[in-house]
């Protein structure tokens, strides 16, 4: 498996990483439903809700729940979460503010909300994935990295890299 890169500068967090799999299939496995379902969020979990409205100024809506047995405490918690699109750029590019909820999709205040910015670069035939996520401030970031964000989203990118090979 390829390996993640993490970069901290300020408030800011961008983490790369290369897949084996062409970038429109990486973006497809972001914008749908169907897809996301399969891989995101770290190993145990599953999306349990996931309702996206894939267009600028569109939601998504999703609830992460751990049905692992194995992870103690976290066993039966459920994480819900909501982004909200600003820009797509097909096979290119997603920006979208992304926030802690409520499983009505208020806006909680668990965290501090981020900017994420994923470009989808082309590497012949396989695509390397930028994800820049720009805090309020270095202490929001700090807060979310002490969260276990960090592990979480490794795990998560694992079971997306999983998930490619098994589209291809």
């Amino acid at each position: 498996m390829s390996k993640m890169i993490t970069k901290v500068e300020g408030p800011e967090l961008v983490i790369e990483r290369v897949f084996q799999a062409p970038r429109e299939l990486v973006f497809k496995a972001y914008s749908s439903a169907e897809h996301l379902k399969k891989w995101w969020g770290p190993r145990g979990w599953e999306l349990t809700v996931c309702n996206i409205d894939f267009r600028p100024g569109g939601v998504w809506h999703y609830c992460m729940k751990c049905l692992d047995e194995n992870q103690g405490d976290f066993y039966g918690m459920e994480s819900w979460g909501k982004g909200v699109y600003h820009e797509i750029v097909d096979a290119e590019k997603i920006v979208y503010t992304d926030y802690f909820s409520d499983a009505e999709g208020n806006v909680s205040d668990l965290g501090a909300p981020g900017e994420v910015t994923l470009n989808f670069v082309d590497e012949g035939g396989a695509t390397r994935l930028v994800n820049r996520v720009v805090y309020p401030s270095a202490e929001a970031l700090k807060a979310v990295l002490d969260m276990g964000m960090e592990q979480g989203f490794a795990e998560t990118l694992d079971r997306l890299a999983e998930f490619l090979e098994s589209q291809q």
